[in-house]
């Protein structure tokens, strides 16, 4: 069930995904930064704290080689109905949020994105591979390598160095 999945890829900057518009973003275009991966929901007991903890840390830090990249995801208990637009809205106007908002994808199962099945094989949780919740993060180097895992409780700043 939360068993490790191998994958061919060695590096986020080898993803392609869509922003909330669906248009394809190449991952590569972050080389060089400090990546915060997200999974995010507009509905969940943890939305408020990550998302104003996310806000300030890119505040603080964009101009220090930063990005967080907010990956929309409904699959726990539906905590994140919205469409991709809804969702940028939510968060930008909410939250403050400046950084890319991206298309709602999957992070666990068969359907997962290519993305989350490669930091998942990279760092895997507490219970294996599996996302547990909303709010999971991963930290990446500037060369795309994942060096840590963050589960839901962790927030952003309990992190920050």
């Amino acid at each position: 069930m939360g068993a490790s999945e191998s994958v061919p890829e060695t590096s986020v900057h080898e993803f392609t995904v869509k922003d909330c518009n669906g248009k394809e973003v190449c991952l590569d275009t972050y080389k060089g930064k400090v990546l915060l991966i997200v999974n995010v929901a507009s509905k969940c007991g943890f939305t408020e704290t990550n998302y104003t903890q996310l806000t300030e840390l890119y505040q603080k830090y964009r101009e220090k080689d930063f990005e967080i990249l907010a990956f929309p995801c409904n699959q726990f208990l539906r905590q994140e109905p919205g469409s991709d637009q809804q969702i940028q809205d939510f968060a930008c106007t909410r939250f403050k949020a400046e950084y890319p908002v991206f298309q709602k994808v999957r992070v666990n199962g068969p359907d997962a994105a290519p993305l989350y099945k490669f930091l998942k094989a990279s760092k895997p949780g507490l219970f294996g591979s599996r996302i547990k919740w909303n709010f999971t993060k991963f930290l990446v180097d500037k060369n795309g390598k994942v060096i840590n895992r963050y589960a839901t409780a962790t927030t952003p700043f309990s992190f920050e160095y």
